[in-house]
């Protein structure tokens, strides 16, 4: 089954937002990729085989319109952070928090967006997970990683990275260079078996 655009609607008209469509514009740096949000089918899936919970901290880097963001914050009341460096994005992104916030009351007062780079976001010491859809290069993905470390560091904590569509490169980096280990593959069954790329890939520093 693949998702439809009534799926798609659904999850729109439920959160009171518009998050589909793709990048029709290109970003001014080489090292951020085209805006595409995940699919709510595969957002599904992850909640199912994924635990969020209230008490979560999470960051969704290159939230786009935001559409991961509204999902965790709404179905588990997790705060979110989602960093946009696209000002048309993070603009998009705000005002359907502010359509989200009208209809879903305090649900809106625990989700935030930030227009800034990845790599310069200064992470918070309660912040435990951390959310990429192949937002940004190899270089940046590095400095992010490298900037959760330090966090995890300095106020001793468990962090997980949640990849989805992983590239290669983030996933050697991960398993070559650094101290996350993979714990869980969750494979978006009706995307999976004409895309293996359609999986999430769990990562966990302790």
């Amino acid at each position: 089954m693949e998702i439809t655009l009534m799926d798609e609607n659904f999850y729109e008209k439920l959160f009171h937002i518009t998050t589909t469509g793709h990048q029709k514009e290109f970003n001014e740096s080489i090292h951020y990729h085209r805006y595409e949000p995940t699919s709510y089918s595969a957002l599904e899936t992850l909640a199912e085989h994924y635990t969020f919970y209230a008490a979560d901290d999470i960051v969704d880097f290159g939230c786009g319109k935001g559409r991961f963001s509204f999902y965790i914050n709404h179905f588990f009341k997790s705060k979110v952070t989602g960093i946009e460096m696209n000002k048309f994005f993070y603009k998009q992104a705000v005002e359907n928090l502010k359509r989200y916030s009208k209809a879903n009351g305090s649900k809106g007062n625990n989700l935030y967006f930030l227009n800034c780079l990845a790599e310069e976001y200064v992470i918070s010491e309660s912040s435990n997970k951390f959310y990429f859809f192949n937002p940004f290069s190899m270089q940046i993905f590095a400095k992010v990683v490298n900037n959760i470390l330090s966090s995890a560091g300095i106020h001793k904590r468990t962090v997980d990275i949640i990849l989805y569509y992983p590239s290669k490169e983030y996933i050697y980096f991960l398993e070559t260079t650094s101290i996350f280990r993979i714990v869980n593959e969750i494979k978006v069954p009706e995307l999976y078996k004409n895309d293996p790329g359609h999986r999430f890939l769990i990562y966990r520093a302790e």
